[in-house]
């Protein structure tokens, strides 16, 4: 099997992509360990504990798995997961950042609670995973990360603190894998789209109804979300990215979903004013030379209503 003698954790591995994810590493022979405190999707307490219902179910399928009940916002408490996987697994082969929260609101809406989980589970949480889980990797010249992203990080309507926390994974992503890849280590960011309690449940669902009578979506659009495919869509991938057939990529950011898999463009400079020397730019000049240089076909993407 695939990763046979790997050792893999995947926070948030209690439901949704995670589990699908956790689930289909343990049947190619990793060991898993489901890193999820449980919680409603807006990170507040909920009864039982799902990260264990979801190991004894891999369990019982014949794979190796363990929860481990901590959220990733607690640094000393993912320093503890990850010495547990290598105490009772033998090492940490595998990371999946896949834990996660909503609360959408508005900017000015959005109180400073809301602003802070949301940063603290998606980019602060990967960062203690990677910073505990990369030492182990180091030593042992292989290791694979894997965060979780979102298309929000290119600019989304009513969840600022969400796309923001993404666009922070991206970035972290790609510092993590020039700061690993010589040691074996792969940094990579998967943009998922699938149907989970997280991204489809009724209030997601009228949300985008509004957006589509707003006119802040399309009706193709609109037709997409509500016809997205499930997180078994996901899993394969991420399984390839952490395989020895994905050893040379790294640092890369991918779309997927069903029936699609797609990498981004890497940031880049598409048009430049120069100057000679030491040359000031003219407040008059840039009037002049921004349009013309700078923004040909630019369209505002949110331009003012009229009264």
């Amino acid at each position: 099997m695939e990763f046979e003698g790997k050792a893999a954790i995947i926070t948030g591995g209690a439901r949704g992509i995670g589990f699908t994810i956790a689930e289909a590493l343990a049947k190619q022979g990793a060991k898993v360990a489901l890193l999820d405190p449980g919680g409603a999707k807006d990170g507040s307490h909920e009864a039982g504990s799902p990260a264990d219902e979801a190991a004894a179910a891999i369990r019982a399928g014949g794979g190796t798995a363990m929860a481990i009940n901590a959220s990733v916002a607690d640094h000393e408490a993912c320093g503890r997961a990850v010495a547990l996987c290598d105490e009772k697994f033998g090492g940490v082969d595998i990371l999946v950042n896949s834990a996660g929260v909503l609360r959408p609101k508005m900017l000015w809406n959005m109180p400073e609670a809301d602003w802070d989980i949301v940063v603290a589970v998606h980019l602060k949480g990967t960062y203690n995973m990677i910073h505990h889980a990369s030492k182990r990797m180091r030593e042992r010249r292989w290791g694979r990360i894997i965060n979780m992203a979102s298309e929000a990080w290119r600019g989304t309507v009513g969840q600022a603190n969400y796309g923001a926390a993404k666009g922070g994974v991206f970035s972290l992503t790609r510092a993590a894998a020039r700061e690993l890849g010589r040691y074996g280590v792969t940094a990579n960011t998967v943009c998922p789209a699938a149907a989970t309690r997280l991204t489809m449940d009724d209030a997601v669902k009228e949300g985008f109804r509004k957006r589509l009578a707003a006119g802040l979506i399309t009706q193709q659009r609109f037709d997409e979300v509500m016809d997205m495919g499930g997180p078994e869509h996901i899993a394969p991938f991420v399984c390839y990215l952490a395989s020895d057939h994905a050893a040379a990529i790294n640092g890369q950011a991918f779309r997927v979903e069903q029936g699609k898999v797609a990498i981004y463009n890497d940031p880049e400079i598409k048009a430049t004013l120069m100057k000679t020397g030491r040359e000031v730019f003219d407040f008059a000049e840039l009037i002049d030379m921004v349009p013309k240089a700078l923004l040909q076909g630019y369209v505002n993407p949110a331009p003012p209503e009229k009264s």
